[in-house]
């Protein structure tokens, strides 16, 4: 029954895209002729509550604050990424195009050369050319906090494993996984400080191969809460609603209202799903507001290429809070994913399901991020196998 819901607000995503394009080539009615804009999108697409569907948050903010035009292309699988960038330039209609996410790298270089007048943006990859912004971020900051979270809560339920569920092994995901791995070890030495105890709560780690198949995500989140872990991370955008499919079976079969077992969120504030009490953080990365800036930048006429690097010392990346809770169920309702009325339900179970954390881990948390904010912490990260190999080796956690 979960899941065909699940599936059910996968697709409605996708129909909020579909209505957002009303006029033909997928312009927007709500318009205001300051020029158009046009996203592609990668194969994940709409409707998965976290990365894509972020980037079209900023679109819409754009489109609405600004008063741009906006066109949106979906990307059915790789071989669509190229036509899909060179007919939006060709097209000429476009002073900005906006790809979201690293598999999209090679089409944007590629397409950047041949239209060098035109002005393209990235998101979550570089592309080294004169006619294109690239916008990265620090994934391995929020990563190490989810991290520190994630050793605490399990030693304090009992559990001896956290775990994290990734998609396609590429540099973007090494330098979660690489964020993760520290935080666990940051949090486990944090616990013995302050308990006498040393947890040495360890890691299980599965790559799926892909960012759309949710069974996948499901099954390897079913099988790291059968080798123990109280807490599993998505890092696999559309493949987070298999993960919270599973926790919230678990939690069922447990006979429980409410987690651990945990699930932690990623790119969005995901807390609110589930009913507010099995989503216990979130490694929020702020796809919309990079989008939405980007496009300010044109409409402004301050458009500048090269590379920004977001962090959580500038916005790019945060760890969840009430603030942010707030905003995104917000953000849930527009993407027909929760009613109105169940506002104020999430709401109660959230603030309950983190009040039931001992408050020095919340504590904890923040010391660690205000260390690495003021650089007391340096967070390790990897960009390619070789280096996320040798931080596997530096914080192996027991596998």
């Amino acid at each position: 029954m979960l899941q065909s819901k699940i599936k059910l607000l996968a697709v409605l995503g996708l129909i909020l895209a579909v209505g957002f394009m009303v006029l033909p080539g997928g312009v927007t009615a709500a318009a205001q002729t300051k020029g158009q804009v046009a996203m592609v999108l990668d194969v994940g697409g709409r409707g998965d509550l976290s990365f894509n569907d972020m980037g079209f948050k900023g679109l819409e903010e754009a489109a609405q604050e600004l008063g741009v035009k906006t066109v949106v292309l979906q990307s059915a699988s790789a071989a669509d990424y190229l036509p899909n960038i060179r007919n939006a330039a060709r097209s000429g209609k476009n002073e900005l195009i906006i790809a979201i996410g690293f598999l999209l790298a090679d089409a944007v270089n590629q397409v950047a050369q041949e239209f060098p007048k035109q002005k393209f943006a990235i998101i979550d990859s570089v592309v080294d050319q004169p006619n294109v912004r690239s916008i990265v971020f620090r994934e391995n900051e929020s990563s190490a906090l989810v991290g520190a979270l994630a050793a605490m809560v399990a030693a304090q339920d009992g559990f001896k494993k956290v775990g994290v569920v990734l998609g396609i092994p590429i540099p973007v995901l090494f330098h979660f996984e690489a964020g993760y791995r520290f935080g666990i070890d940051w949090g486990n030495k944090k616990y013995a400080q302050v308990t006498g105890t040393n947890p040495n709560v360890g890691l299980l780690w599965t790559y799926t191969g892909t960012f759309s198949d949710i069974a996948k995500g499901k099954a390897s989140t079913e099988a790291q809460l059968k080798l123990g872990a109280g807490l599993v991370y998505n890092v696999a955008g559309p493949l987070g609603i298999g993960d919270l499919e599973a926790i919230s079976e678990a939690i069922q079969q447990a006979g429980h209202q409410a987690g651990p077992p945990f699930m932690i969120g990623v790119d969005s504030d995901q807390d609110w799903m589930g009913g507010g009490n099995k989503v216990l953080a979130s490694a929020m990365k702020r796809v919309d507001n990079a989008t939405f800036d980007v496009i300010k930048s044109v409409v402004q006429g301050n458009f500048q290429p090269g590379t920004a690097s977001q962090g959580l010392d500038n916005g790019g990346v945060a760890f969840s809070r009430y603030a942010n809770l707030l905003n995104f169920i917000n953000f849930g309702i527009n993407a027909n994913a929760i009613k109105e009325g169940d506002r104020g339900t999430i709401i109660k179970n959230w603030l309950e399901m983190r009040q039931q954390i001992p408050y020095w881990i919340w504590d904890a948390v923040s010391e660690l991020e205000v260390k690495i904010m003021t650089g007391k912490v340096t967070v390790p990260t990897a960009n390619t196998p070789d280096e996320i190999q040798a931080i596997r080796k530096q914080f192996p956690l027991g596998g």
